[in-house]
């Protein structure tokens, strides 16, 4: 490596995918640059060198996180080792704050410049991290208008950048290109589309993923609906087949690693919590949010919240916009029931897409190239 290097470490499919839009601006400019680390395909596409798969740190919740500590630790170790050794002329941690904030905060020590991508959700739960991300990162980028204002007052250069799946995503979109894409015949929009999004991570598919197929079966028998299933990579379809196997009649078209066309192409859709909500509202979808954890990462999470909701369309909009049925509410038949209430109510969804097309607005800005001009300031690029 050499000081014209960026290193990189994004967590899980949802990091992976707000990161290649980064390292797409900052190779287009910088010149014989290399953006290396820890990435997934979308990073790897834009031109990312990967040493190891982002997949390897999608583990889910505090209890599944034990049985692979010791390999993510060892990780960490490595790639901090390698990083010391030869320093990059900046490290951009993107989300992942618990194996990033450690890992930028020994970096910073050793004279690495450190960008951290995403604020840790300090205003949902775990305020005490702001200490850890003041020790640890040099210029952090936020993604929602209100985060900065929360670093007031303390070391941490805060700036917004908007959010990169604003630029991604079209403010009209068009349902019918997308279903002519996924080979969606003209019967789909007479039946109508739903889409089931239940996690990127394997830990919470298991989890979910069973309550979402019941849903899904329910909602075919009632309403013919075409069911599109969003697999975010290989890895997860074991799960997602044998939870679908208990419903031998429930008809489905599998999609891999293109969410985005699945929920463009739905007339609702079912999510679980995390990014998937926001691209759902970005897509200006109605949407029912599900969520299961293990019991004891639910109440470890559960008792260090500070807010009402979980759905990132809640938490922007400051109020219950969208259902959310969480942990033992997170059942087949409440799903379907929230579900054709929605599907039931056009004024509630046109009034949803309103609210998510202001959401949209507010999240609007050249976010790559705010992102790119920070980190190659930082790293003096």
């Amino acid at each position: 490596m050499s000081r014209r290097d960026v290193a990189m470490v994004a967590g899980e499919p949802s990091g992976d995918l707000l990161a290649s839009h980064v390292v797409a601006e900052l190779l287009r400019r910088v010149d014989d640059l290399h953006c290396v680390g820890i990435g997934g395909a979308h990073m790897r596409e834009a031109g990312f060198e990967a040493w190891w798969d982002s997949e390897r740190l999608a583990v889910n919740g505090f209890a599944a996180v034990l049985p692979r500590l010791p390999e993510l630790l060892r990780m960490r170790a490595s790639l901090r080792s390698r990083l010391l050794r030869e320093p990059p002329a900046v490290f951009v941690g993107v989300d992942a704050p618990d194996f990033n904030l450690a890992l930028e905060a020994r970096l910073r020590e050793g004279g690495i410049p450190t960008v951290h991508f995403v604020s840790p959700s300090i205003w949902a739960w775990r305020r005490e991290r702001i200490r850890h991300i003041e020790r640890a990162v040099d210029h952090l980028l936020c993604v929602f208008p209100f985060e900065p204002e929360l670093y007031a007052g303390t070391r941490v250069r805060a700036s917004y950048i908007g959010h990169p799946l604003a630029e991604v995503i079209p403010m009209h979109p068009d349902a019918a290109a997308a279903r002519l894409r996924l080979g969606l015949d003209e019967g789909a929009a007479a039946a109508g589309v739903l889409a089931l999004l239940p996690g990127s991570r394997a830990g919470e598919v298991r989890h979910i993923a069973p309550s979402f197929f019941d849903a899904a079966a329910r909602l075919q028998r009632a309403r013919g609906l075409r069911v599109l299933v969003a697999a975010a990579h290989r890895g997860l379809l074991p799960a997602l087949h044998e939870a679908a196997a208990r419903h031998p009649d429930l008809q489905l078209q599998w999609v891999q690693g293109d969410s985005h066309t699945v929920l463009e192409s739905c007339d609702l859709a079912l999510v679980a919590s995390g990014t998937a909500t926001l691209e759902c509202a970005l897509y200006k979808r109605p949407m029912v949010i599900g969520y299961r954890l293990p019991w004891l990462s639910w109440r470890l999470m559960k008792d260090r919240g500070y807010l009402p909701w979980v759905g990132l369309p809640n938490i922007l909009a400051g109020e219950g916009l969208v259902d959310e049925l969480l942990q033992q509410a997170c059942t087949g038949e409440s799903l379907a029931g929230h579900a054709q209430a929605l599907l039931d109510d056009a004024p509630r969804r046109r009034r949803l897409g309103e609210r998510f097309e202001q959401m949209h607005a507010s999240l609007l800005r050249p976010t790559a190239a705010l992102a790119a001009q920070a980190i190659a300031e930082a790293g003096r690029l």
